[in-house]
């Protein structure tokens, strides 16, 4: 099987996600990727017709994120007019899912040049547009016991008997190391400013940081699910599924969750001959990936079992990884996920995450691959593993290789 090689990997900066101060709230998702997908012709010096498709991760493909934005914002690109693209959900990891799948239609011989990356404007298309069975239709949500991902993130501390301080103390952290990264410079080779249509500077720097957080700032907020739990059936529903649990103890709040923002990624991948052609130097390999689907009411536990299959796949164990990196959806499911995989902090989120930086899904997987891909380089290590919950119960876990 051909090998697929990641020659570059860009994002924007995440704004928040807000109309009323976001710097990207008058950047449509169209802007956003078209600002990401061009720039990496210009930074390879490559002409955009040697590109054999373009694979957008967007999860809620709707409004101005609907149509096959792919396509439609590899043309506002100026890409050679024969390079196609689409669009793909997979909910949080569909950005990681479109480097997987331009890495298997590269290794499978069917492209030499893929584009794999994602983009949410959260601001301009909120959460929840694209609505859905899930939620609605009692044929799907009664017999999954569907409960909304706050409620299962308090699900999954109470059943690891997580607490208040463990998810505070955590979210600090974050903020911590991602104030550090951005102090030092470690984001910079890989970030491309938004300028607007005449070319200022709309944001050049994660606009979400909130590096003045502590735990006991963090302490005086109210739970944000309690009420959606306690008042509106939700915590019954999870409870009936997980009856060893007496009551959900609800500690996630905007603080130790992901943050709402919008922004954009994108991979540039292609086998060792097009590389070759084009003038591109390898920077990694992408080792192999899996996505996995696990119990639909907890929903949130997927990382571990979708990166233990990946290890397996690739004949490698836990300790042949250098960096781990693990979406920070909420601040438990990274805590179980070390917990399962048996590493510590001190490997995993090195330059903190979504509780400081903000997830603007469908972009957050692609933005992860190369934030993996620029720290092993920095650090000189190997290999890194990439790993996001899914939403109705999934995991999508990448490995990486330096060359």
């Amino acid at each position: 099987m051909t090998e697929c090689f990641i020659y570059d990997a860009v994002r924007t900066p995440r704004g928040k996600g807000r109309k009323k101060d976001g710097s990207l709230a008058d950047a449509t998702p169209l802007h956003l990727a078209k600002t990401v997908l061009s720039a990496l012709p210009t930074r390879g010096n490559f002409d955009s017709a040697a590109i054999d498709d373009v694979i957008l991760g967007c999860v809620e493909p709707v409004m101005e994120q609907g149509a096959n934005i792919g396509r439609l914002a590899a043309m506002a690109a100026g890409f050679d007019e024969s390079v196609p693209g689409f669009q793909v959900n997979r909910f949080c990891s569909s950005g990681l899912e479109a480097v997987n799948l331009a890495a298997a239609k590269i290794k499978a011989g069917d492209a030499d040049v893929v584009i794999g990356g994602g983009v949410e404007s959260m601001s301009r298309v909120p959460m929840g547009a694209a609505g859905g069975a899930w939620a609605t239709d009692p044929a799907i949500a009664f017999p999954t016991h569907f409960v909304p991902q706050g409620v299962s993130a308090d699900l999954l501390a109470t059943l690891d008997g997580h607490t208040r301080h463990d998810v505070d103390s955590f979210a600090v952290e974050s903020q911590r190391r991602a104030k550090q990264a951005w102090d030092e410079g470690r984001f910079a080779k890989s970030i491309v400013p938004v300028l607007d249509v005449i070319g200022v500077t709309m944001l050049a720097h994660d606009e979400f940081i909130r590096p003045e957080t502590t735990v006991e700032s963090l302490g005086k907020l109210e739970p944000s699910f309690k009420v959606m739990g306690e008042n509106y059936g939700f915590d019954a529903v999870a409870i009936q599924r997980y009856p060893q649990v007496e009551a959900i103890n609800h500690i996630h709040h905007a603080g130790n969750s992901s943050g709402i923002v919008d922004g954009a990624s994108a991979v540039l991948l292609g086998n060792e001959a097009a590389g070759k052609r084009l003038g591109l130097t390898p920077r990694a390999r992408i080792v192999t990936s899996y996505s996995i689907g696990t119990e639909p009411c907890l929903m949130l536990a997927g990382p571990a079992p979708s990166a233990q299959k990946a290890l397996a796949r690739a004949g490698l164990t836990a300790a042949d990884i250098d960096i781990w990196e693990i979406n920070e959806a909420f601040a438990s499911v990274c805590l179980r996920f070390m917990s399962a995989m048996g590493i510590t902090h001190e490997v995993t989120n090195v330059n903190g995450g979504a509780i400081a930086m903000g997830h603007p899904l469908g972009a957050t997987g692609g933005m992860l691959v190369g934030t993996v891909l620029d720290e092993l380089e920095r650090r000189n290590l190997k290999r890194g593993l990439i790993t996001l919950c899914v939403g109705a119960g999934m995991g999508t876990t990448t490995i990486i290789e330096r060359v």
